[in-house]
């Protein structure tokens, strides 16, 4: 079961017979006829250990590769079996499963023995990918006067001031060759807590430069060292050897930082093939306010609502024996923040994907079947939303100001850059209700413009009602952004409730 995207998980499963070894058993019961209440939450502590946990994901898992292996680990200890997408499937027939597409993108899903596709599917659709800063693929740029700067490219609109004078690491995916073998494996890399570049702002004092907008090519560059001329050891550091120059990143890149990446990913420079690297904020983060009613953290987008979505269903898994007629699904995509049009976007049809195999698994190669499953689904669209901002009251919409620690926000857009409609404001309402939760709304007002969601291209490419809503948060689209210490556990409590009733109540709603 050798996949060079996760190099992680291949030591965890030595062969594919052992993996066929770890399939769950399962003991199916029908689902009851009537809603059933989410439980009350066991601990009193419960919240603050979901944000704890939070903070320690989002501080050790920096890239969305780092993501992608922190929930592959806990889908596996959760008992869930991964299966490749390049076999055919033909032994999913009930249990609890998950797949990858390139290291980035990643769907987990839960099957009863007796699922049929007129029972529709119960989805969570979210996006793992943050806003971050690219290593150019020449990222070597001129020396200034002693000044080591590094080429990189925005991902999502960054590098703009809210980057200045932030401690940047560097982590992501590393292709390195094997020397023995000449076999390319991956390794991921993380330099947390070591900051290795700053993007320096210029001080008030040098007046209108200083203002700004700043120039993204030339005047957002990371500085990542100094060497003066007349330093002995700095030139001995920066002498190439040999063996170095077999690599094929050879003069593309700052010799010391291939050296470093080396470093971390345990290999010489030789074997280093390929890079896709981020520059990310080292600050962990931290619980804050005078009762600690808030979460301060970078890559809150859309790290949120893909934590909570993954979380709920294993909550769900290990409640007790998986529902006889349920197939409940958590997909979690990358480049939502660049347009999804990608192979391991929302567009790339990764959730659709698993729902065909599973229909033609069970009940053949009929398209009709795969039309009717997804007319009989409900999909959520999770994405974190706008909270209310008590210093810009003006640019919210009356009564659709979310705050922090009341509940899942209901993103709703009359221009369709959000998916809820009528009957999905409602569902999700009842929902809430019969778990006791609550729900807020958000709309932008007519004068500002809307941000978009994976909600509408997945509504459009299955035709399954979808739901847009999410946890809300403060200063979106900021390295480090905020929101409330008790959403992450509302939000799990919300999704795991969400996969209990939502068939009864979509059942409620006859053909609407």
């Amino acid at each position: 079961m050798s996949d060079p995207t996760r190099e992680a998980l291949v030591q965890l499963r030595k062969t594919l017979d052992l993996l066929a070894l770890q399939q769950p058993v399962s003991t199916e019961t029908k689902l009851e006829k009537a809603p059933v209440t989410e439980k009350p939450v066991k601990s009193k502590n419960y919240f603050e250990e979901c944000s704890q946990e939070y903070i320690e994901f989002t501080y050790k898992n920096p890239t969305i590769y780092h993501v992608v292996q922190y929930f592959s680990k806990k889908l596996d200890e959760a008992g869930f079996t991964y299966v490749s997408e390049k076999s055919t499937w033909s032994d999913v027939k009930s249990g609890k499963y998950y797949t990858i597409r390139n290291g980035t993108n990643l769907s987990a899903f839960i099957l009863g023995k007796e699922w049929k596709y007129e029972s529709g599917v119960g989805a969570i659709g979210s996006h793992i990918d943050a806003l971050c800063v690219k290593l150019k693929p020449v990222s070597q740029k001129d020396d200034v006067e002693g000044w080591q700067l590094l080429g990189v490219a925005p991902y999502g609109g960054t590098l703009n001031t809210y980057w200045f004078d932030r401690d940047l690491g560097v982590g992501g995916r590393v292709l390195v060759k094997d020397e023995s073998t000449g076999k390319i494996e991956s390794r991921l890399i993380n330099s947390s807590p070591h900051p290795i570049a700053k993007i320096p702002s210029l001080a008030v004092h040098f007046g209108e430069p200083a203002i700004g907008p700043f120039d993204k090519e030339d005047q957002a560059v990371p500085v990542i060292g100094y060497a003066s001329s007349d330093s002995q050891e700095d030139e001995e550091e920066e002498n190439d050897t040999e063996d170095e120059s077999r690599s094929p990143l050879y003069g593309k890149h700052p010799i010391g930082l291939l050296r470093y990446i080396g470093s971390l990913a345990k290999v010489k420079v030789s074997q280093i093939i390929q890079l896709d690297l981020d520059l990310f904020d080292v600050q962990k983060g931290t619980l804050g306010g005078l009762k600690n009613e808030f979460l301060f953290a970078p890559r809150l987008d859309d790290r949120l609502c893909s934590f909570s979505a993954i979380q709920s269903l294993i909550d769900f898994a290990n409640e007790g024996p998986i529902p006889s007629n349920a197939f409940n699904v958590v997909t979690l995509y990358d480049n939502e923040e660049v347009g999804s049009l990608s192979r391991q976007g929302a567009k790339g049809g990764l959730l659709e994907s698993v729902v065909q195999r599973v229909v033609n698994n069970l009940h053949g190669c009929d398209a009709a079947a795969l039309r009717t499953t997804f007319a009989n689904s409900i999909i959520l669209s999770a994405d974190v939303n706008h909270m209310f901002n008590p210093n810009f009251k003006s640019v919210y919409l009356e009564h659709h100001r979310p705050k922090p620690n009341v509940g899942v926000t209901l993103s709703l857009d009359s221009n369709l850059h959000m998916s809820t409609d009528v009957v999905g404001t409602a569902i999700a309402e009842e929902l809430a209700r019969l778990n006791d939760d609550k729900v807020q709304y958000f709309q932008i007002k007519n004068n500002s413009r809307s941000g978009g969601t994976i909600g509408p291209s997945i509504a459009s490419q299955t035709g399954a009602r979808t739901i847009d809503l999410g946890i809300a948060q403060l200063s979106m689209h900021s390295i480090r952004a905020a929101t409330g210490s008790k959403d992450i556990g509302l939000a799990i409590k919300f999704m795991k409730g969400f996969f209990t009733n939502w068939r009864s109540v979509y059942d409620s709603f006859g053909d609407l």
